[in-house]
């Protein structure tokens, strides 16, 4: 692609780890930030060996750190430290994930760093924040979806909560995260160059997606508890099981998709009841309504309920694996499945560019690097000589 990016231009330090500050790091290299991730020399990011593993090398890590250049440098290191002020000194955004008082420990605290560079916005991602009583206490992503809130109302009410399938609250986290750097951007840019702060809590990111609950609890005292697949108050929007043991999502709460639903299924008396006119009619009725749309899915296999709901013009989707999106048009069309390769030059499809803008679109340039791959490359950037880099290593400082 021959566009210009529209992050070309601005320079990205990440410090993080795993997952909330590499995914934030990861959607600004998407769209042409230059991304240097600074590793440990020990063995760098942990999400190297995590999960599935090509020839020792999490396949989740050449996704992850796409587009990025990896350096190694030891922090506890006086050398080491000295190399990252330079890095700093140029940069426009850093990106961490330390518990807070890690960076303030190694001398690069907010009020360090904003007289090293007052250009510089800080993205500080962590489980509580940098604030309150519970800053210094470790949190992952599975914590501050507890707290947050998500967890109470993810499950079936007569079983104990559960978690969603991926690591939803670090990768909402990195979103905000995002967004909060892009905001700090825009207002560094008319509002007289200044870089500030972006504090994200891993809990409060969650919170803030948490929908009506708290006017609910607020006014009414209601507590929403879990309600399995449907959506409370909400009919009918659920999962159903086919003949075929398949699933599928159901979404037909609109009025008058309800209505051409009824009609699809055979069911002229309830899509003509006007009882069932309106939601607070059909929930009034749930049971009973997913009662016939239970059965009627179980008649029939998967592709005939798609059929039919397709002409129907109603919402649905079956349930999706991994070799489903493979094969579907839709991922295809929109271009959701890049083509790269391994380090031994094996082919993989690795996920496209989310969001897709019409101009300026991102691009895979390269995958997750090698551990270190680009220290001669920035070092020398920033002024180092081959001999200095060479005395460098040798001293432990990378």
């Amino acid at each position: 692609m021959d566009s210009v990016k529209p992050l070309a231009g601005l320079k990205v330090v990440e410090l993080g780890t795993l997952i909330a500050g590499p995914f934030a790091a990861r959607i600004c290299a998407e769209f042409g930030a230059e991304v240097i991730k600074v590793e440990s020399p020990d063995g760098g990011d942990p999400l190297r060996k995590w999960r599935k593993l090509y020839e020792g090398t999490s396949l989740w890590w050449f996704v992850q750190a796409r587009n990025k250049k990896s350096i190694t440098l030891n922090l506890k290191h006086e050398q080491g430290r000295e190399v990252l002020k330079k890095l700093l000194a140029g940069a426009d955004i850093l990106i961490e994930n330390f518990r807070p008082g890690v960076l303030e420990k190694l001398g690069f605290g907010w009020e360090v760093l904003h007289a090293l560079n007052p250009k510089l916005v800080m993205v500080r991602l962590s489980g509580f924040g940098q604030s309150g009583p519970l800053k210094d206490q470790p949190g992952f992503g599975a914590v501050g979806e507890s707290m947050g809130g998500l967890r109470y109302i993810t499950g079936f009410e007569d079983r104990p909560p559960v978690r969603t399938g991926i690591s939803i609250g670090d990768s909402i986290a990195s979103l905000w995260g995002v967004i909060g750097a892009l905001m700090a951007l825009r207002h560094r840019e008319v509002n007289g160059g200044q870089g500030q702060v972006v504090d994200v809590a891993l809990y409060e990111a969650i919170f803030a997606m948490m929908e009506s609950m708290v006017p609910e609890f607020d006014v009414f005292g209601f507590i929403r508890e879990r309600s399995g697949n449907i959506m409370p108050g909400i009919t009918p929007s659920s999962i159903h099981t086919c003949a075929d043991g398949r699933h599928i999502q159901i979404g037909a709460n609109g009025d008058a998709i309800f209505k051409r639903f009824m009609h699809a299924i055979g069911r002229a008396d309830l899509a003509d009841d006007p009882s069932l006119a309106g939601n607070d009619g059909r929930d009034a009725r749930r049971d009973e309504l997913y009662g016939v749309i239970d059965r009627w899915a179980a008649s029939l296999p998967l592709v005939e309920v798609e059929a039919l709901l397709t002409r129907a013009e109603v919402p649905a989707s079956r349930i999706y694996s991994a070799a489903d999106m493979f094969t579907d048009p839709q991922f295809l069309a929109r271009e959701m499945f890049l083509s790269a390769k391994l380090p031994d030059g094996k082919p993989f499809k690795m996920p496209g560019i989310v969001p897709k803008l019409s101009d300026t679109p991102g691009e895979v340039a390269w995958t997750g690097p090698a551990l270190g791959e680009h220290n001669r490359e920035v070092l020398s950037a920033l002024g180092y000589s081959a001999e200095q880099i060479a005395a460098l290593q040798a001293s432990g400082a990378l």
